[in-house]
């Protein structure tokens, strides 16, 4: 594996929450990046050390996937690895959710990271060692309520992504891993009271999963890492 001053990192929204703290993480590691958000002026970046590149990006938009890999590669030359964790949050309750909230929350938690990793995984097998985080959720894992039905069948099919880019990359070195956290302390959530018996984690500790996971060499693959906030015996 390449050192990581050398590695090349796209992160997806990253202007807040887990994309940012992710971002500082990968950036005080040595990490060379490329950061993806609707609104890239509202990316920090001079909060994140070794200056970023910084492009528009949106889930919804289907050329933006394209252009942004394009930039990067313009900049860097290559692309190491991918860390797909743009996300929307609407709920979509079972009897009487809106499905105009369904269809946004597929294009954005699905589709788009489907249309990234497409115009991302040519570079990435010429890596030799790729590596695709996706941030799912553990939603993506069961469904505790039926108001967020919507939510959650979105993130299972973030899940079954993840799986399929393993796949589709393994003999040419791309691992893939699906990172589910439960309730994470972003403003995607500060509305939300965590009940009794559950914490909120925070953003840095998701960073530090994701670093681990594109730190793992070829020859250790993971493909998924729950990480909750409250005891589940069935996970």
């Amino acid at each position: 594996m390449t050192t990581a001053e050398s590695r090349v990192i796209m992160i997806s929204g990253a202007n807040r929450g887990i994309g940012l703290a992710t971002a500082r993480r990968l950036a005080s590691d040595g990490h060379r990046l490329s950061l993806g958000a609707r609104s890239p002026d509202k990316i920090p970046a001079d909060t994140i050390p070794g200056g970023p590149h910084i492009a528009p990006w949106t889930a919804e938009d289907k050329t933006t996937s394209t252009a942004w890999v394009e930039e990067a590669l313009s900049r860097y030359g290559r692309i190491d690895g991918l860390v797909m964790n743009a996300g929307v949050v609407l709920g979509g309750d079972l009897e009487t959710g809106d499905e105009e909230d369904f269809d946004r929350m597929w294009e954005v938690n699905f589709k788009g990271p489907l249309r990234l990793v497409r115009a991302a995984l040519p570079a990435l097998r010429k890596s030799s060692h790729g590596r695709v985080v996706t941030v799912v959720s553990l939603a993506g894992k069961r469904v505790l309520s039926k108001e967020i039905l919507g939510y959650s069948a979105s993130k299972f099919a973030a899940l079954s992504l993840s799986h399929a880019i393993r796949r589709a990359g393994w003999n040419d070195g791309v691992r893939a891993t699906a990172v589910c956290p439960g309730l994470v302390d972003t403003d995607m959530v500060a509305d939300v009271t965590a009940p009794e018996g559950q914490f909120k984690i925070a953003p840095e500790t998701i960073a530090d999963t994701v670093a681990y996971a594109l730190g793992l060499p070829n020859e250790a693959s993971v493909a998924e890492i729950l990480v909750n906030s409250r005891f589940e015996a069935t996970l």
